[in-house]
C-alpha cells in the first residue's frame, strides 16, 4: 500500500499544474468545472489492474484511488449527485 501522504502530494501536485485561481471560462456548473476536467484529463478515468489467483496483483508502494475533483461530488448544477464505479473483471 502506498504512503498515507502520497494523497496529499498528489492534490498538492494538481493544484499546482491546474490551480483554481485562474480565470476558467467554463464555469457553467461552478469554479471548479474546468479544473475538474483537466485534472480528469491529466490522471486519466480508467485503470487496468491484472488479477491472479483471484487477487489483485499491485507492486509494493501501489495503490488505487478515486479521485473526485468537484467540490460538490459532481452533479450539474451543484446538486452532488454523486459517481458511480463499475468495475469490468475480464
Amino acid at each position: 500500500m502506498t504512503h498515507r501522504t502520497v494523497r496529499t502530494d498528489m492534490d498538492m501536485a494538481l493544484d499546482t499544474i491546474v490551480p483554481e485561481s485562474l480565470p476558467w471560462e467554463h464555469t457553467d456548473e461552478g469554479p471548479d468545472d474546468s479544473v475538474s476536467h483537466l485534472k480528469t484529463s491529466l490522471i486519466g478515468n480508467s485503470i487496468t489492474v491484472p488479477i491472479s489467483k483471484g487477487k489483485l496483483v499491485l507492486g509494493t508502494w501501489q495503490g488505487i484511488y478515486l479521485a473526485e475533483f468537484r467540490h460538490s461530488g459532481g452533479g450539474w448544477g451543484g446538486q452532488g449527485q454523486g459517481r458511480k464505479v463499475v468495475a469490468t473483471i475480464l
